[in-house]
């Protein structure tokens, strides 16, 4: 078993009549990329908050980084990074004066702020702009900075509530080769986001937040299991072999006009195999075979009762696969 970087147990918080998180468990081994998904009020901020010690829960208990919320959070404070929805970086002054303030506030001596602030800047490739004001960046380059910052003090845990907010696409590419690379060198990230593709390429499990509860956990292909629709696609350009095919499997959906059949699948790789040894065995052979699977996107509209619309990619559908 990993050793746990955060553990949270009945976690409840409520605004007057309103429940933000109502009873929710979090379980984030070490060395993960861990994804809250969920529309706009699901909760995702508040929990980020009280995780990090910036509001309490109104029940609960959790444990981050080994130390109990309630009674060690100073503790938890000097073992966590957050970078927020908003950008913390001073666009009055230089990046490189953003993170030498930075280093005073984590109490590094001068020599110590400094090496740890050129490298940082460098590892950020932002050296060419250090000495430009904040305000000058690009969102991009915002956004690098603000995580920068929030390395100076070397966390083991970082919280990135939604950090690609707003970024194009190749910015937001980039952040997250920066966010793999922090999870390569030991660091646990608990993120937060609305974009779906980006839980998909980078969350080793993902946790759906809605209307304060969790409506599901798990990997990114486990959850997609949970929604029906998947589907075995067989093609063919030979009428008699579509024929023969659709004459043997009589609960297969035909589409005489495409010579194409279509099997409820989950798409594991038994029943995969299963296809392909029922076609052997038959002498029949399909000229295309694709496998198609619920995204993400089925996840979130079937688990969430939200009328907002998560943010979409332009990106191909990778859980569609055509084998030839």
């Amino acid at each position: 078993m990993s050793t746990l970087a955060i553990a949270a147990n009945g976690l409840r918080k409520s605004y007057g009549d309103k429940v933000v998180l109502d009873g929710i468990d979090l379980a984030v081994p070490e060395g993960t990329i861990f994804s809250l998904l969920g529309p706009n009020g699901a909760g995702k901020t508040t929990t980020v908050q009280i995780l990090s010690t910036l509001i309490s829960a109104d029940g609960g208990q959790a444990r981050v980084a080994g130390h109990d919320l309630a009674t060690d959070a100073q503790a938890v404070r000097a073992a966590i990074g957050v970078t927020g929805q908003f950008s913390a970086v001073d666009g009055l002054i230089t990046g490189e004066e953003n993170m030498l303030l930075m280093a005073d506030l984590h109490h590094l001596s001068k020599a110590e702020g400094r090496r740890v602030t050129g490298e940082l800047l460098e590892r950020f490739d932002l050296v060419e702009a250090a000495k430009k004001p904040a305000s000058t960046y690009s969102g991009g380059m915002k956004r690098r900075l603000d995580i920068a910052m929030t390395l100076v003090g070397s966390p083991r845990i970082i919280f990135l509530d939604e950090p690609t907010t707003g970024l194009d696409p190749r910015s937001r590419h980039t952040m997250w080769g920066i966010i793999r690379e922090l999870v390569t060198g030991g660091v646990t990230v608990f993120l937060t986001t609305q974009y779906l593709e980006e839980a998909d390429q980078l969350a080793d499990r993902i946790a759906v937040l809605n209307n304060g509860k969790i409506a599901a956990e798990g990997t990114a292909e486990e959850l997609k299991r949970l929604i029906p629709g998947g589907h075995v696609r067989l093609r063919f350009t030979d009428p008699a072999a579509y024929r023969s095919a659709a004459a043997t499997l009589r609960g297969a959906s035909r589409d005489d006009e495409a010579l194409a059949l279509q099997i409820p699948s989950d798409g594991t790789q038994r029943e995969l195999l299963s296809i392909l040894d029922w076609l052997d065995s038959a002498g029949i052979e399909a000229d295309e075979l694709t496998v198609h699977t619920p995204d993400l996107d089925d996840v979130f509209f079937a688990l969430t009762d939200s009328g907002s619309v998560p943010q979409q990619s332009s990106r191909p559908n990778p859980s569609k696969e055509t084998l030839r």
